[in-house]
């Protein structure tokens, strides 16, 4: 019987965790940002940092992108951001999400999780014009 007990005071008093801040976001795609101006930086945190950056926005996009096929699939468009065929869309993407990052004030990155984060400044900087 103590053990359910135990369990059930374990799971009530954990606190959700993030692995990853909006604020870290900030600072991995100013890292990102620093590289696509050829800024050069042979630390290998810079380039993690900035990897980081660049893998985790490419992963939200894909992710909408097969959300939007499959919602398309039953008659429903989603529509909340619609990316460019764009040789350039990786720099795009890091420079939108640059600039909506910075603007927020520094109680909104520390609150906020990164994919909302994300995802409204692709909805900004690639509204639908459909």
């Amino acid at each position: 019987m103590i053990k359910p007990a135990l369990l059930l005071a374990t799971l009530l008093t954990c606190l959700p965790a993030h692995a990853y801040e909006g604020a870290e976001l900030l600072a991995d795609c100013q890292a990102a940002d620093a590289l696509y101006q050829g800024e050069k930086n042979s630390a290998p945190q810079h380039a993690i940092r900035s990897t980081r950056c660049i893998a985790y926005i490419s992963g939200i996009a894909d992710g909408y992108a097969i959300g939007h096929h499959l919602a398309k699939s039953v008659g429903v468009g989603l529509g909340a951001f619609c990316l460019p065929d764009d040789s350039e869309i990786q720099r795009r993407l890091v420079g939108a999400v640059l600039r909506h990052l910075e603007r927020l004030p520094n109680s909104a990155l520390s609150q906020g999780q990164p994919g909302p984060l994300v995802a409204g400044a692709l909805a900004k900087a690639f509204p639908c014009t459909e």
